[in-house]
Formats: C-alpha cells, structure tokens, sequence
C-alpha cells in the first residue's frame, strides 16, 4: 500500500536521482580513454619525478577528458593555472607562517580571495583552493616541491588533451541534423493543425491544445540551438572536423531559416486562439487560407525531404497566388494578421526573404 506520506518521498527520490544520473550514459570510449590518460601520465610522470607519486598529473589527465576538445583545453588551461595560483599561495602562507594546524583554512581564503581577483572562472578558483590545500596536506611547501607539481599537472594535461583529440576524437553532429528534421516536421504538422483550424467550428479545447502544440517548437528550437552550439564546439581543435563542417555549416543554414518560420508559426497560432470565432469558418477568404496553410505544410517539409519514394523530386505546392479581394469587417484584423504571417512562412521557406 502506498500512502500520502510515502508520496513526498517518491518525488524527492526521482528528483535525486535525475540530479546525480543522466538519461543517456556517457560513450564508454571516453571512459576509457580518461583511464588511459591517467595511466599514461602515471608513468611519465614516475619516470621524471620518481621519488613523488604524480597525483596532481593522475587528477589533471582525469579533469581535462571532456567531451570535446575545446572543453578539454579549456579544463587543461584552467587547472594548470589553478595548480599555478594554489602552489603559489600555500608557498607564500608556508613561508610567513610555518606548518600551522590552521594553514588550511587561511589558504582556502587567500586561495578563493586570489581568483575572486583575478576573475577567474568557478572552476579555475576551486582548482587554486584544492591544488593549495593538497600542497599543504602532502607537506610540501618548498619551492622545488611546487614546481615539481606544477610541471607535473602540465605533463598530465597535455596528456589527456592530445589523448583526447588524437584518439577519435568526440564529435557531436550526429544528432543535429535529426532534431533539425523532427522541428521542421513539427511545424508543419502545426500549420496542418492551423488550417484544421479554419476548416470547421472549433472548441476551447481543440484552440488549447492547438496553442500547446505551436508552443512546444520554441522548446525544440531551444534544444536544436543548443545541440548546434555543442557540435560547433566539438569541432573546434577538432582534427577530424574537415569531413563534417560542410554538412553542419548545411544544417546551421537550415535551422537559421526554420528559426524564422517557427516564429511566425507560433504567432499566427496564438492570434487564431486569441481571436477565434466559430463563425470564422464561414468567411470565403478563410478556406483558400486553409489550402494555402496546406501547401506551406508540403514545401515545409521539402525542406528536408526534397525527394519522394519514386527518387523524383516533388513538385512545390505553393504555385498559385492567394488574394482577399475585400476584407471582413469583423475579422480583417485576424485575417490580415495569419495572412502577412503566411506570406513570411513562404518567402522563408522559397528563400525570397533570406
């Protein structure tokens, strides 16, 4: 049996759990090149510097295995400087006040106080504070000590940068081209819904659901920016990014037009719920606007499907020009509205507006 007390506790269960676990698992291959970076550095580092055992290279080689390897050098560079600034600090706070019990804490502050001045990033100021306090806890506060550590995180983030890029590297443009796909069907499912819409009488439900559906291609917009922005970034130092940036430099120019249509779809849904009518079906402009929503939906989907089964390219819908010879007074507003909207969505998708 379950209760209304074991409720709230489900719900903090499955909120805990997506904070710590993600829905697709990390590629196994990343996994083991962080290991083998890690192992490589250890060794290295062993071999130059055989009477300490080469944590600050093992943490670096770990830290700078990202997902790509811009991400990588940037993680590389920020420890190195992290290790940099910490060294520096405990040596200064070992010099002035020996081996105290309270050194710790007095380095985490200067530490934090250090990248809070020179504006570095949350990531490199936490490096400085760890690489400090492992200085201090390791009892190393001589000045060789430190520069063995320094030069043994470069090795180590050297170590996982060149591992990580030389050894296929992570490229993420496999998944752009498919959301960009899915977007474009979605919105011409919207403008189907649109001009279902102006075909017959429709309920508040019907208009809401209608309104959702238009909405949820801002969200996809947002996530096909953002899978963009991450397979830019993947390809960036990226020695195997010649044989992909033609393709996504195809799919950066097609979400840059498809952006623009998903706005005027969205909008021209939200003046149809806002301003609808029953009686709108009746009005004679409204059923060549119905078609005319149609055949945008057909050339929409061109975009991205330009061939039919037969291996024959299909022909554009949108052929014939659509006029309103007189304006309804009562709903001309509404009418002129998803009309201009209209107009965009084809000079979009014909590339006469680009």
């Amino acid at each position: 049996m379950t209760g209304p007390r074991t409720r709230p506790w489900r719900r903090f269960e499955r909120d805990l759990t997506g904070r710590l676990t993600v829905q697709v698992r990390p590629a196994w291959l990343q996994l083991a090149k962080g290991a083998a970076a890690a192992i490589l550095t250890w060794f290295v580092c062993l071999a130059i510097f055989p009477s300490q055992l080469p944590i600050f290279g093992a943490i670096a080689a770990l830290i700078v295995m990202q997902e790509n390897v811009d991400q990588s050098l940037t993680r590389g560079l920020e420890r190195v400087l992290g290790v940099l600034v910490g060294v520096s600090v405990a040596l200064g706070a070992g010099a002035l006040f020996g081996p105290q019990s309270w050194l710790f804490i007095a380095a985490i502050v200067v530490a934090m106080g250090v990248g809070w001045l020179l504006r570095m990033t949350p990531s490199a100021a936490n490096q400085t504070a760890i690489s400090a306090l492992l200085m201090i806890a390791l009892g190393g506060l001589e000045l060789h000590y430190g520069a063995e550590r320094l030069v043994e995180t470069a090795i180590g983030a050297a170590i996982g940068v060149a591992v990580n890029a030389l050894v296929v590297a992570p490229v993420r443009t496999s998944s752009v081209h498919l959301a960009i796909v899915e977007l474009t069907e979605h919105a011409a499912a919207v403008l189907r819904r649109l001009a279902e819409t102006l075909e017959e009488p429709r309920a508040n439900a019907w208009l809401a659901e209608m309104l959702a559906q238009a909405r949820g291609l801002q969200e996809e917009r947002s996530r096909v920016h953002a899978l963009l922005r991450q397979a830019r970034e993947s390809l960036r130092f990226n020695p195997r990014s010649r044989r992909y940036r033609e393709g996504l430099a195809e799919d950066d120019e097609q979400f840059q037009r498809l952006q623009r249509i998903v706005t005027q779809v969205v909008g021209m849904a939200r003046a149809l719920a806002d301003n609808y009518a029953p009686d709108l079906v009746e009005d004679p402009a409204v059923a060549g606007m119905a078609e005319e929503m149609r055949r945008a939906a057909h050339d929409l989907e061109r975009l991205v499907a330009p061939e039919s089964g037969s291996g024959e390219p299909d022909p554009p819908a949108l052929t014939r020009p659509f006029a309103i010879p007189q304006p309804n007074p009562r709903y001309w507003v509404l009418i002129g509205s998803l009309m201009e909207d209209l107009r965009r969505v084809r000079g979009r998708i014909t590339g006469e507006l680009e």
